[in-house]
């Protein structure tokens, strides 16, 4: 029996990629070297255009709990732990989701399972070879050895993956060595945190911003009052010896006194855990030297690592991946697919991963200490007054600034950005554009005075959804969006003319595998 996907690593961004696969209708096996879900704490939530693109699956409300869209912050955010001051922008492309990683997980294995997706616990994948057309796994398990035949393989099997070392692809990059970051959930005195601001006041210091990395001479602090958890302390040092003792909250409170100055009594977590306390000395900012081999994909963190700059930079880049490529295996799969799409996973995502990079490293040599840097902290506190240099920066950390090359003119400022949510009017009722992405196929938004650009068009339900709805003033009057929701062709005509409608056609045919719509 051969598998079209085998999905090794049952993380979030191996369940995020299973789910996408059977939206397509495509069923993968998902292999998991845990017998069962980690209950380590990891990432605190998500952080940025991520967060939009889980609404895009109608996951956001599971997740937030809430019925609302998610909403930008359009406050105050930071930097480098320097002020970002997104009031200055008119629509601000930070959205925080704050969920810890192991709840994201749950909700990502719930919705696979009401897939159909067959998750494979305890197993892992422990040799590999491929030919021109299939790929052949060995997997260990409590059961025994044995194999799978695949058409693909995609690790998502983490930082040490076995998927990128048994496929011989390197993974470069810089290991830091010098930092060590000290975490705890612990409870702080009661009065200190500001119920309406949720800052910590900090005597004999000042206020704290929650959620943000706070910087001094000595160090980086910070403090996280996590909705139904206990507040997560964190500290940032460089060049402290370590004891080889085990992390306890009497070292994570010498840590605050020597980078705060001042004494923080933190006491221990209440409420069942797990809670952190740990100790973590370096770090690793790497990407692979290639996403792929031949049948065999890298996503998450098998491709790209970051040392932490805060907001979880890997996981919102991984679950990214999973969208990018999740459609593009199941259009090959399912036959009629370009041969060359597949070849642009790699091409569009190395892009956002080397976005991440620049973005981990400039704000690691921000928080340094230093008297130079101090110098460019000066310098950079005067440009984060302009407007566009926060819009720049704003969307850096959202991972909002990659566009993706679609071929032709790219005339539209929307193409190749991922598209931005709408309130329609259609036939059917009042939607929003993210209600209709649920499905995760191709969709045609036509806007046109008199649905114009559906009646210039004959195309077939099974390549291409389409939907019509009224005109909006300083909105395109028709989208054309891949299915991970980025902007393959848009006009602003009330009417597109012949030369418009050719570009959209060879946008289909392009990314589709459409190869002539019909002109009446």
């Amino acid at each position: 029996m051969i598998t079209d996907v085998v999905i090794a690593g049952g993380g979030p961004n191996g369940l995020m990629l299973a789910c996408e696969l059977s939206l397509a209708g495509v069923r993968p096996v998902v292999l998991e070297r845990l017998p069962e879900p980690s209950q380590e704490a990891k990432a605190n939530g998500l952080l940025g255009q991520v967060v939009a693109m889980l609404d895009r699956r109608g996951l956001h409300e599971r997740l937030s709990g809430s019925p609302e869209p998610p909403q930008p912050n359009s406050a105050y955010f930071m930097f480098g732990a320097m002020g970002l001051d997104l009031s200055l922008l008119e629509d601000s492309p930070v959205h925080a989701l704050p969920v810890p990683q192991r709840r994201i997980v749950q909700v990502l294995h719930e919705r696979a399972v009401e897939l159909g997706v067959e998750i494979r616990r305890g197993h892992e994948v422990v040799g590999l070879s491929q030919d021109d057309d299939l790929v052949t796994v060995d997997v260990a398990s409590p059961g025994g050895a044995y194999r799978l035949r695949a058409r693909y393989l995609v690790g998502a099997d983490g930082a040490h993956s076995a998927t990128r070392k048994l496929s011989g692809i390197g993974f470069p990059g810089v290991t830091y060595d010098r930092m060590t970051v000290r975490s705890a959930h612990a409870t702080v005195p009661a009065g200190w945190a500001d119920p309406a601001t949720g800052a910590l006041n900090v005597p004999g210091h000042g206020a704290v911003l929650p959620f943000l990395p706070h910087r001094t001479e000595r160090g980086g602090f910070s403090y996280a009052p996590m909705p139904g958890h206990p507040p997560l302390v964190s500290t940032t040092e460089w060049d402290q010896t370590e004891t080889g003792a085990p992390m306890s909250l009497d070292e994570l409170r010498t840590s605050i006194r020597r980078v705060l100055g001042v004494d923080v009594p933190l006491g221990a977590p209440g409420g069942e855990g797990p809670h952190v306390l740990r100790r973590l000395t370096g770090g690793n900012t790497r990407v692979a030297e290639r996403f792929s081999d031949r049948r065999v994909f890298l996503i998450g963190d098998a491709a790209h690592v970051y040392a932490a700059t805060g907001g979880g930079p890997g996981l919102n880049l991984g679950l990214q991946d999973a969208v990018n490529l999740g459609w593009k295996l199941a259009a090959v799969l399912r036959g009629g697919a370009p041969p060359a799409l597949l070849d642009s996973y790699e091409t569009e995502r190395r892009r956002a991963a080397h976005r991440m990079v620049m973005n981990a490293q400039a704000q690691a040599a921000l928080i340094a200490p230093g008297g130079d840097v101090a110098g460019l902290r000066e310098l950079f506190t005067e440009l984060l007054r302009d407007r566009s240099a926060v819009q720049r920066l704003a969307g850096l950390v959202a991972g909002a600034d990659v566009r993706y090359d679609m071929g032709g003119t790219q005339a539209h400022p929307l193409v190749g950005r991922f598209a931005p949510d709408m309130e329609l009017d259609t036939p059917a009722g009042p939607v929003r554009l993210a209600e209709l992405t649920r499905t995760a196929r191709p969709l045609l938004l036509d806007l046109t005075e008199d649905a114009s650009l559906t009646q210039a068009l004959a195309l077939r339900g099974d390549h291409v959804d389409t939907v019509t709805a009224r005109p909006q003033a300083s909105a395109p009057t028709a989208l054309l969006l891949r299915p991970d929701c980025y902007v393959a062709w848009a006009s602003a005509s009330p009417r597109p003319d012949a030369a418009e409608t050719e570009e959209l056609r060879a946008a289909l045919h392009r990314w589709f595998g459409v190869i002539e719509p019909v002109l009446t």
